[in-house]
C-alpha cells in the first residue's frame, strides 16, 4: 500500500495573483471573471479589501519569499497610478517584496490606458502584458474589442518609451472569418514591434459566453492546425522559442524573457490569490497538505464581506492520489517538461508511485526522458489530454470511478496571459 502522506523537504516558489475584475466592455468570447464598468470604479475601497484579503492569507506563508506578482483582470489598467501605488505599497509592506521581483500588469491598448504606462513603470511594475488579440480592424470588431489596430501599435511604442523591457502581447488566431494570410499578418506585425514575449492561442467557444450562445463561423479544423503550425515556424524563424503550448519568448543571451509568474503555475508552485474569484494554492510543511482557496466571485459580495471568512468562496485539499494529474496538467505544457526531482520537491510525494503509468506513456510514444528531464514527446505535445487520462487512473492502471477529464476538479483559474 503506497503512503498517502506528503513530506516536503523544501517548499515550492510562491507567487501572488491580484484580480481586478472590471473592464470597459465584456468581450463575447471571454469566460473570465470580469464585469463591465457601469459606474465609477470603487478603487480605494477595493484596494483596501485586497490588502485585508492579503493580510488574512499571510499567516499561511510566514517567512516565505514572493517570487512574482501578477495583476490581472478584467482590465487592471483602468485603475489609476495612484490606486496601484496604494496597492503595491501595501503589498510590499505585508510581504517584504525583494527589489527587482517580476511585477506584471495586464493592460488594454486603449488611449486611456496608454497615458498611464509611464506612471505604472515608475511604481516598479516591470512587465506589461497587453491584450492586443489582432491587428486587423475587422477581426477586432468581430471580437468586440474597444481598441483599434493603430491603438495597439501605439500602445507598444509608448510602453517601450516608458521604459518597459519586458512586454507581452496576447494574439488570438482562428478568429471568425480569418484566413491563414491574415493570421500570419498579425504574427508578423507583433514581431515587428520588438516585444520580448508573445502569447498566441486559438479562439475557443467557452460555455456561458455570448459566442457560445451565438456561435460565429470559425476556420475548420485543418485550417486551425495549419495556422498553429505556421505560427510556430514563423516565430522560431524570428527568434522566439515556444517554451509552453501558447507562450513564446524572444531568445536572448543576456536575459530570460519567459513569464516567471506563469512558469511557477506550470511547475506546480504555490500562489496566494486575492480579489474577486481569485484562486490560491499553498503547501504546508507542517501539515503535509496542499490546500486550494478561492474568493467570492462577485465584486459586491467581495466588497461587502466583513471578514476573511465571508470573503472566502471555498476551499479544498488536493488528495495525494490526484497529485500526478494536477502536476502533469500544467508541467507537460512546457516544451522542456520538468526535472524529475522537482516533482517531489513541489508535491511532497515520490513520482515512483506513478512510474507504471509513465512507462506506459513512454512505450506509446507520448512521453520521453532526457537525462533527469521528463517531457511530452512531439506526438504527446499534440495529445496532452490522452496523457492526462492515464494519470486519472488508479494505482493499478485501471480507470478509477472518477477517472475522466470530465470530472469536476476545483477550478484553478490560472491567469495565463489570456484576456
Amino acid at each position: 500500500m503506497l503512503s498517502d502522506t506528503r513530506r516536503f523537504s523544501e517548499l515550492p516558489p510562491l507567487g501572488l495573483y491580484v484580480h481586478i475584475p472590471w473592464c470597459i466592455r465584456k468581450c463575447p468570447y471571454c469566460d473570465f471573471n470580469s464585469h463591465e464598468q457601469r459606474e465609477t470604479l470603487p478603487q480605494s475601497a477595493y484596494i483596501d479589501a485586497l490588502l485585508e484579503d492579503l493580510a488574512s492569507e499571510m499567516p499561511s506563508v510566514w517567512g516565505r519569499t514572493f517570487s512574482s506578482v501578477f495583476i490581472g483582470g478584467g482590465t487592471p489598467s483602468l485603475f489609476s497610478a495612484q490606486a496601484l501605488d496604494q496597492l503595491l505599497s501595501g503589498i510590499r509592506s505585508l510581504t517584504g517584496l525583494t527589489p527587482g521581483v517580476e511585477i506584471t500588469l495586464e493592460a488594454n491598448p486603449g488611449t486611456f490606458e496608454q497615458e498611464r504606462f509611464r506612471d505604472y513603470r515608475a511604481l516598479g511594475i516591470n512587465r506589461l502584458s497587453i491584450g492586443v488579440q489582432s491587428f486587423n480592424q475587422k477581426h477586432l470588431e468581430a471580437l468586440g474589442r474597444v481598441h483599434s489596430s493603430l491603438d495597439a501599435i501605439k500602445a507598444v511604442e509608448i510602453a517601450h518609451t516608458a521604459g518597459f523591457e519586458q512586454i507581452n502581447l496576447d494574439i488570438m488566431f482562428a478568429l471568425p472569418g480569418q484566413n491563414l494570410a491574415e493570421c500570419i499578418a498579425d504574427i508578423e506585425q507583433a514581431v515587428c514591434l520588438s516585444t520580448s514575449h508573445l502569447s498566441c492561442y486559438e479562439l475557443t467557444l467557452e460555455p456561458n459566453t455570448l459566442f457560445a450562445r451565438f456561435p460565429p463561423a470559425l476556420p475548420d479544423e485543418d485550417t486551425r492546425a495549419t495556422m498553429q503550425d505556421t505560427i510556430v515556424q514563423h516565430l522560431a524563424a524570428a527568434g522566439f522559442k515556444r517554451y509552453e503550448v501558447s507562450a513564446y519568448s524572444r531568445t536572448n543571451a543576456t536575459s530570460d524573457n519567459r513569464c516567471k509568474h506563469n512558469l511557477n503555475y506550470w511547475l506546480f508552485g504555490d500562489y496566494i490569490g486575492i480579489g474577486t474569484g481569485a484562486h490560491g494554492k499553498v503547501s504546508s510543511a507542517q501539515s503535509g497538505e496542499i490546500s486550494r482557496r478561492w474568493k467570492q466571485k462577485h465584486p459586491k459580495a467581495y466588497l461587502d464581506a466583513r471578514d476573511a471568512d465571508q470573503r472566502l468562496g471555498g476551499h479544498s485539499i488536493v488528495p495525494v492520489h490526484e497529485t500526478a494529474f494536477e502536476f502533469m496538467m500544467n508541467a507537460l505544457r512546457l516544451g522542456e517538461g520538468f526535472p524529475i526531482p522537482l516533482f517531489e520537491q513541489h508535491t511532497g510525494v515520490s513520482l515512483n508511485r506513478w512510474q507504471p503509468i509513465i512507462d506506459r506513456a513512454m512505450q506509446n510514444g507520448l512521453l520521453e526522458q532526457s537525462g533527469l528531464n521528463l517531457r511530452a514527446s512531439k506526438k504527446g505535445y499534440e495529445w496532452l489530454n490522452s496523457i492526462l487520462e492515464l494519470f486519472l487512473s488508479d494505482d493499478d492502471g485501471d480507470a478509477s470511478e472518477t477517472g475522466s477529464l470530465q470530472k469536476s476538479y476545483p477550478t484553478i483559474a490560472l491567469n495565463l496571459e489570456r484576456r
